[in-house]
């Protein structure tokens, strides 16, 4: 293209918008390539700088000898700082290292199987531990669904216990279950019901401490032959007693003492029934007690006659390894199991209150039974409250934490009186629940979220153990000849 200019011809080129645009791609194009490789030409001068100097350091670097620098300068050595091993309390270390596993409670006393955190021995005795300031209650309670292997862990605390000077008495066996037991360790086992020739006299005077003398025995027991028949009475009535209807017991029973060297329970029933006019003397004591008279009776002549109508046949010895009270023939009749075990109480309590008695374990076994009736009730924990000075170690066998639910009604001194045996026990083996009984549990026994949690998935013969604020999972181990001797399936597994 041509034009004037100036009075000129000049000639013009015209680019179009289209091959601006590609020359102008051109441009960067190589722009950026010329910088990305001055960019790598950079790093690969640096890095090659970095490895000079230190390949120049290396071989600056004076290496000390694997012996050491000899002379002043020996114990400079290129070898590892080595310093003692530190040993140190559980205790202590577990402000360090929060995961490590419980220590467990020493080596002193009965092996009962393996601590499943630590793998090492798991051993319990209350009195060891009460004497090491552990626990400042020895009593135990026990709990865990059929099948769960509580009773065999039961069974072998108190049978290994034997060899260390310790007695057993097992004041109530619905089952019967403890009495082979008793049997293979010298013991014996005092098995009472209808149709057979063994008598319990309520009114016997029991076993008598060296240390005790007349005065002192006779006032003991007077006042437990009246607590005795007051608790039969009861028991029987569902009810508490009146002052006038005790008045009337313990105006019959010193008639009945004073008139027999052997007092037994019909003598007592008679006087209540028709006293004598010389002690009524105006006339209103057959009245007051009539209904504890009629109550009594039937323990000698009613639906309860058999059993407490004569002088004793068997006798309580408290130098025996264990004695047991079967009642398994009687475990259809509650009132009959409550009043047998009431009198076993009686017995135990003249051995219990001996100093030179020793140290023993009462085993109630099946408790939601026991709890239901007051008297005795009120007898247990009394037994409980007085462990320590007794000497004695109360172990309580539950199936389910929830049965002291259902010992009375809510706010009632029933509940209150079932509780604290719970409160007065610092020793709390759980085996396994059942899920619905998991929250109860846990907060009947403060549990922490990961002790329920464990409850359900515990094995046969695994069980939670709560020692006073210290917790462990401990599998039971028996030897063959206690795995035969405390099997209670058998008749599940007789072949048909």
């Amino acid at each position: 293209m041509s034009g004037w200019q100036d009075g000129r011809l000049h000639s013009v080129v015209l680019v179009s918008p289209r091959r601006e645009r590609r020359r102008d791609r051109r441009l960067r194009r190589a722009a950026a390539k010329s910088r990305m490789t001055e960019d790598r030409d950079t790093r690969r001068a640096e890095a090659r700088t970095r490895s000079e100097a230190i390949t120049a350091e290396r071989k600056a670097t004076v290496v000390l000898p694997k012996s050491g620098d000899r002379g002043p300068a020996a114990l400079r050595t290129p070898g590892r700082l080595r310093i003692p091993r530190h040993q140190d309390t559980s205790a202590t270390l577990a402000g360090a290292y929060p995961f490590l596993a419980e220590g467990g409670l020493g080596s002193d006393g009965v092996f009962v199987g393996q601590d499943l955190y630590s793998g090492s021995s798991f051993v319990y005795d209350p009195w060891v531990l009460y004497a090491r300031g552990l626990i400042t209650a020895p009593n135990l309670v026990l709990a865990g669904i059929v099948g769960s292997g509580k009773s065999a862990l039961a069974k072998s605390l108190y049978t290994r216990s034997i060899p260390f000077g310790r007695r057993v008495y097992v004041p109530g066996d619905p089952k019967g279950e403890h009495t082979t037991v008793a049997e293979a360790v010298g013991g014996r086992a005092i098995a009472l019901g209808h149709g057979m020739a063994n008598r319990l006299n309520p009114l016997d005077e029991g076993h008598r401490p060296e240390s005790v003398d007349d005065a002192q025995w006779q006032a003991q027991v007077t006042a437990r032959r009246r607590d005795l028949l007051g608790a039969l009475a009861e028991t029987v009535l569902d009810r508490r007693l009146s002052p006038l209807e005790h008045t009337a017991i313990d105006v019959a029973l010193t008639d009945a003492v004073s008139s027999a060297d052997v007092p037994v329970l019909p003598m007592v029933v008679d006087r209540l029934l028709a006293p004598d006019r010389s002690t009524d003397t105006d006339g209103r004591l057959a009245e007051d007690g009539r209904l504890v008279g009629h109550a009594l009776r039937r323990l000698v002549a009613g639906d309860l006659a058999g059993l407490f109508d004569g002088p004793s046949t068997v006798r309580f010895d408290p130098t025996l390894p264990m004695v047991s009270l079967d009642l398994s023939r009687v475990t259809e009749n509650a009132t009959l199991i409550s009043v047998l075990m009431t009198c076993a109480s009686a017995w135990m309590e003249s051995a219990l209150l001996d100093p030179a008695g020793g140290q023993r374990w009462v085993v109630y076994d099946e408790a939601w039974r026991l709890m239901s009736h007051p008297a005795l009730l009120r007898r247990m924990d009394a037994h409980w409250r007085l462990a320590r000075h007794y000497g004695i170690a109360n172990m309580l066998i539950f199936h389910k934490l929830s049965d002291l639910d259902n010992v009375g009604d809510q706010g009632s001194a029933m509940r209150a009186l079932a509780s604290s045996l719970l409160a007065n026990a610092e020793t709390r083996i759980v085996y396994r629940q059942e899920s619905d009984q998991l929250g109860s549990t846990a907060t009947a026994l403060g549990l922490t979220g990961t002790e329920q949690s464990l409850l359900p998935t515990l094995g046969t013969g695994q069980g939670l153990w709560r020692i006073k604020h210290r917790s462990f999972v401990v599998q039971h181990q028996l030897h063959p000849a206690e795995l035969e001797l405390f099997d209670t399936t058998g008749r599940m597994n007789t072949a048909l």
